[in-house]
C-alpha cells in the first residue's frame, strides 16, 4: 500500500477533509445512515466519555436513535485536522457545531422543543473508504444546560434510569477503553508539539505559561458551551479543574499539527486528564473518587501566540464517575 492518504477511497471524496466532511453530511442529513454498512468497519470500536460501543450495527441504531430525538440535526463541520498515517489512510479530528432541535423523546428526555447548539470533536481512523477506529467526544454538558438540567442532575438521573449504582454504565477510563485498532501518535509538526507542550504545562500549574504563550485577546470555547476570553480565561478554567483534582495528570493520547493555505497553524489533540477528586469547586464537595476526564481539544495559533482554542469534554460523564465512586 503506498504512502497517499486517500489510497483506495472512493475519488468522489478527493481529500481527507471531503471524506469526513460530506460522509457525515451524508449520513446525518442525507439520511443515508443505513450506508454506514459500508463506510464503517464491521468491528469498529468507538469510544466516548459515557463508555463505549464495537461494531457499525450499534454505530447505525444510535445514529436512527439520535435523529429520531433530534430530527433536524445539522452537523456544521468547523475543522478537520489530520495526519497521514504513511499506509494509505488517515486520522482525522473533525470539530463540529451542531444546531438541533429537541422534537422528540429519547436519551434526553421527553421531548421540549428547545433549540440546541453544541460542539463536537470525532478523532476518525479511515483507510480504503471506510472509518475503522473512532474517539467521540460531545458537549454534552452544554446539551442538558439548554434543556434545564444541571450536568450533575441529569448524571443522577441517567444512573437511576440505568437502575441505580449498581447496573449502571460506567464512563470511560484509560483502561476499560477497547483496544486500539489505529494505534498511531498522530505526527511531529511543531504546531502540535507546542500545542501538546503548552497543554501539559498549564494542567501542572504553571502559571505564567499563558501569559507567554496565549493571545492576549485569545477566544477560548469551553466545556458547558462556554466561550471566554482572554488570559484570565485560560488560567481560570484550568485553576478550577486543578483545585477539584488537585493531583491531576494530563497525558496526551495523540497529537496533529497542520499549517494549511488559509487556515494557518493549527492543532488537534486528544487526551485524558485523571485525578482524585480531592478539592472543592466545579465538581462539588470532594468525595475522593478516582477521576478520568477524555478529552479533546483544538486550537489556532497567530502572530502573538495561541489565538483560538476549543476544548471538548463531557461534564455528565465526570459527574456520573463521582456519583457512582468510580
Amino acid at each position: 500500500m503506498s504512502g497517499h492518504p486517500m489510497t483506495g477511497f472512493d475519488p468522489k471524496w478527493g481529500t481527507p477533509e471531503g471524506f469526513i466532511i460530506d460522509m457525515t453530511r451524508h449520513i446525518w442529513e442525507g439520511r443515508g445512515v443505513d450506508d454506514l454498512d459500508q463506510l464503517y468497519a464491521v468491528d469498529i470500536p468507538v469510544r466516548f466519555p459515557g463508555g463505549s460501543t464495537v461494531g457499525n450495527k450499534i454505530v447505525i441504531d444510535n445514529t436512527w436513535a439520535t435523529l429520531s430525538e433530534f430530527p433536524d440535526r445539522q452537523l456544521l463541520g468547523e475543522d478537520v485536522i489530520w495526519s497521514d498515517d504513511g499506509d494509505g489512510g488517515f486520522l482525522s479530528s473533525h470539530r463540529i457545531i451542531s444546531t438541533a432541535t429537541h422534537s422528540g423523546d429519547g436519551a434526553f428526555g421527553t421531548a421540549t422543543g428547545t433549540k440546541l447548539v453544541f460542539r463536537t470533536i470525532a478523532d476518525c481512523a479511515a483507510r480504503e473508504n471506510a472509518i475503522y477506529d473512532e474517539w467521540l467526544v460531545r458537549d454534552v454538558g452544554a446539551m442538558v444546560r439548554q434543556l434545564g438540567y444541571s450536568p450533575r442532575d441529569f448524571a443522577a438521573q441517567q444512573i437511576e434510569a440505568e437502575g441505580g449504582a449498581d447496573s449502571a454504565i460506567r464512563p470511560l477510563t484509560p483502561e476499560t477503553s477497547p483496544a486500539a485498532v489505529y494505534t498511531g501518535r498522530g505526527n511531529d509538526h511543531a504546531a502540535g508539539a507546542k500545542y501538546a507542550e503548552l497543554l501539559t504545562a498549564v494542567a501542572s500549574g504553571d502559571s505564567e505559561i499563558v501569559e507567554a504563550n496565549w493571545d492576549r485577546a485569545a477566544q477560548v470555547e469551553l466545556p458547558g458551551g462556554v466561550a471566554d476570553f482572554g488570559w484570565s480565561a485560560v488560567s481560570r478554567f484550568w485553576n478550577e479543574l486543578r483545585t477539584a483534582l488537585p493531583d491531576a495528570q494530563l497525558e496526551v493520547e495523540h497529537q496533529i499539527g497542520r499549517d494549511d493555505p488559509g487556515l494557518g497553524e493549527r492543532a488537534a489533540l486528544r487526551w485524558w486528564l485523571s485525578g482524585t477528586h480531592a478539592g472543592d469547586g466545579v465538581f462539588g464537595e470532594p468525595t475522593g473518587v478516582p477521576v478520568h476526564i477524555m478529552a479533546t481539544s483544538h486550537a489556532e495559533f497567530g502572530p502573538w501566540g495561541l489565538r483560538r482554542e476549543w476544548i471538548v469534554f463531557d461534564e455528565v460523564a465526570v459527574w456520573k464517575q463521582i456519583l457512582l465512586g468510580s
